[in-house]
Order: structure tokens, then C-alpha cells, then sequence
């Protein structure tokens, strides 16, 4: 009996892993990258560390997954976080676990996990095709039996498995050649949009502070309209002022549960999340009885940044010069609205350069999740980025890339040849 011939389209995160497990499997793999190396975008997770995964098991990764998240349970099955550090580590990459349960190489570089995932790859017999781009799958009779290069060349394959990514961080060659591809297999793509980036703010105060960062702080974000104010996002930690916005942790993870229409979005930073207004309130009335022969501004510099302290009063329309024994109590209300309550206004995201994964991509109730392949086409298989599941920063990208890599990269090898 033959090997299966496997051709991987894609050799980032979901590639690299599927062309292991496939090789693994006793099949002939080839890898074509359109890129000059693997693993482009690998590179450059992590702020260059590479955050490969996240400790979380179970419903505790799922709870971090945004859409889609019972469509991991089988691939997740296969390789979980416990899984990927247990490869890593067998292939000479020393791991440590880092705050937030995210896992780095001992070493900081993402090279260490790129260059041992190659090598094992080279080990296998897998052949690695870089700069060469799929133009087009080979189709016939309802199953992929290769693909076309944009070159013209064909190459016949028992199995195709599409692992190209989304379309963040373009420069890495993640353009939407998969969307394209899988189109032509007759999938539905949901619209792709920039996840874990960057809001824009209809406000342009925030420029005035940037570089500001802010730390445990609460950002809520909620839909103008009803009766009762109910946020679809309240979390505390980090963010970050900027010249078009706002950015930093706690708006990165924001963005990816931002509704596609923004008209009716509001949200709101709370600068003093540990005190209830009653309390906070109590605290400036002691603030201003303590203080009451100096200005306002003096006042805020105890209860924020100084820039936003007289942001906050320039918003409230009060003068910092303004004595405190003369401030009124209807002042000092609308200083204890705006730390509690500071409003922006969402106009958009930052644009696919700026965004670290991308939300939306192929259908996933076109996809098998028991083995990733298609439902449209036999011998097509699905991973990766090029999905529309994506989740929370802090490793668990790159787990589902892993994870779906592998689960496709196993079943595509036992296709009958």
C-alpha cells in the first residue's frame, strides 16, 4: 500500500503542526509557503517571545475562546496546552510559565520554537516548498485531489489541508489567499475583521495623553437603547491612551466582542474600580476638607495622572485654578461621574496591520470538527487561523492553530489512498 501524499498549504502555527502529525502518520507531506521561511508570523507573537499557549485546560480554555468555542472540543481532545508544552519540550525546547498562565520558551526567542518545529519536520522527510503560492484547488467530482501554483504548476495529492491564516499582520503574507481557496470548494466565509487591535475614538482628547497607561482599571462597554444599561464587556487590568484612541490589554480583548455596527456602542473607563461612588465620594469630601486652601488641580493630582487629572476637569468644565473651599457640590458630582464613568466613543478598529488575529473566516458548520475536513469537498482540510474561531489574548490563538493543525494533519493522513 502507498503513503498518502499530503499537500499543506500554509506553513505557519496550524501548518507546521499538521504537517508533523501528518508525516507522523506515515504520510509523503509536502509544505507549500508562500513566504521565504516557516512560521513567519510565529516570529513575531509574543512581542517576539512567541506565547505559544496558555496552562489553561478544559472549560477554562473555552471560556477564553469567542466564537465558536465547542467546535475545539475534538481538536483540543487531541492536543491540549498540557500536549503542546509535552512536544516542545521533547524537541528541545525548555518551557516557563509566565502571569496569566501564558507559556514562553526559557529562552524569550520565538526562533527556539520555529527552528525545532523544522527540524522535526525535516527529520519526518517532510518537504518544505517555500515561496510558492497556491493559485487554485484541483476539484473534481466533489473532492480535492491537488492544487494549482500560481506558476501554473499542478500537483496532484490524496489530501489537501488549508492552513494560511486570516489577514492580521498582512506584511507575513496572511492576505486571504485561504478565504479564496476555500471559496472555491463552495464555502461560506463569514466577513473577516481586525480582532485583538486597537479602538479608534470618536473623541480626540485621548491624543492629548498619549503614551498615558493606566493600570487597574475597569473598561465596560455596553448598547445604548434600553431600558437597563447592560454591559456586553467589564473587565479590570491595563490600557493605554494613544493619538487615534485607546489600546493596551483591556481594550485589545474589547475589540474582538465589539458588534460590527458601533452606532448605539458606548463605553466607559472606571479609574477607581475598588471604590463604589459612596465611598469614593466620602474620599474627596476628605480630599477637598484636607486641601481646602490649594486649587482643584492640585486636588486631582491624588486621584489620577496629572495630564488626565485635568483632562477630567477640562471635560467637567472646571477651571483647575478654581480655589476647593469654592467648589460647589454640583462639581464636585461631576468629578466623581467622570473617575467612575470617563465616556469614549468607539468610531472603528485599527485596520488588519495593527490587529493580532483576525475574527470570522470559513464557516465552521462547514467543517468536520472530528477530523477538520470539509463538508464541501472530500480530501479538503480546514485549520488555523483561516477559521472563524478565535479567542482572547494570552497563548490561545496559537493553541487553536496548533490544535486544529494537528487534529487535520491526523486525519488527513488516513485518507484511503
Amino acid at each position: 500500500m502507498r503513503a498518502k501524499t499530503i499537500l499543506v498549504i500554509g506553513g505557519g502555527a496550524a501548518g507546521m503542526l499538521a504537517a508533523l502529525f501528518s508525516a507522523r502518520g506515515g504520510a509523503r507531506v509536502t509544505i507549500l509557503e508562500r513566504n521565504e521561511k516557516l512560521g513567519k508570523k510565529v516570529y513575531i507573537t509574543g512581542k517576539g517571545r512567541c506565547n505559544l499557549t496558555n496552562v489553561a485546560e478544559g472549560e477554562d480554555f473555552l471560556r477564553a475562546v469567542v466564537r465558536n468555542p465547542r467546535f475545539l472540543y475534538a481538536s483540543l481532545a487531541g492536543l491540549d496546552s498540557r500536549g503542546m508544552m509535552e512536544l516542545m519540550e521533547s524537541l528541545g525546547v525548555p518551557l516557563k510559565v509566565e502571569r496569566g498562565g501564558r507559556v514562553f520558551p526559557v529562552s524569550d526567542h520565538a526562533s527556539d520554537v520555529t527552528g525545532a518545529l523544522r527540524r522535526e519536520l525535516e527529520r519526518l522527510g517532510v518537504e518544505i516548498r517555500c515561496n510558492a503560492r497556491a493559485e487554485a484547488l484541483a476539484l473534481e467530482d466533489g473532492r480535492c485531489q491537488g492544487v494549482t501554483l500560481a506558476g501554473g504548476e499542478r500537483i496532484e495529492a490524496d489530501a489537501v489541508i488549508l492552513c494560511t491564516g486570516g489577514m492580521s499582520y498582512p506584511s507575513t503574507g496572511s492576505t486571504g489567499d485561504g478565504y479564496r481557496l476555500a471559496e472555491q470548494a463552495g464555502h461560506s466565509v463569514q466577513r473577516p475583521m481586525p480582532a485583538l487591535v486597537p479602538i479608534e475614538t470618536r473623541e480626540s482628547w485621548p491624543g492629548e495623553l498619549t503614551g498615558l497607561s493606566l493600570k487597574n482599571v475597569a473598561l465596560r462597554a455596553w448598547r445604548e437603547g434600553g431600558k437597563k444599561r447592560r454591559y456586553f464587556f467589564d473587565e479590570q487590568g491595563e490600557m493605554l491612551f494613544t493619538h487615534f484612541g485607546v489600546s493596551g490589554p483591556l481594550v485589545l480583548s474589547l475589540s474582538s466582542r465589539l458588534p460590527e455596527d458601533l452606532t448605539d456602542v458606548r463605553m466607559a473607563v472606571d479609574l477607581k474600580p475598588a471604590l463604589d461612588e459612596q465611598t469614593l465620594d466620602a474620599r474627596l469630601l476628605r480630599d477637598f476638607k484636607e486641601m481646602s486652601r490649594k486649587r482643584l488641580g492640585s486636588v486631582m493630582d491624588g486621584l489620577a495622572p496629572h495630564s488626565l487629572g485635568q483632562q477630567i476637569l477640562r471635560l467637567a468644565r472646571i477651571s483647575p485654578e478654581t480655589p476647593v473651599n469654592s467648589a460647589t457640590q454640583a462639581q464636585r458630582g461631576e468629578i466623581l461621574r467622570l473617575l467612575k464613568c470617563l465616556p469614549l466613543t468607539p468610531r472603528g478598529t485599527r485596520g488588519f496591520e495593527e490587529a493580532i488575529v483576525t475574527r470570522g473566516g470559513v464557516s465552521v458548520k462547514e467543517v468536520d470538527p472530528s477530523t477538520m475536513e470539509s463538508k464541501k469537498a472530500k480530501g479538503l482540510y480546514l485549520a488555523g487561523e483561516l477559521l472563524d474561531v478565535d479567542a482572547q489574548t494570552g497563548g490561545y490563538n496559537l493553541q487553536i492553530a496548533f490544535s486544529t493543525g494537528t487534529l487535520a494533519g491526523k486525519s488527513a493522513a488516513e485518507v484511503e489512498a
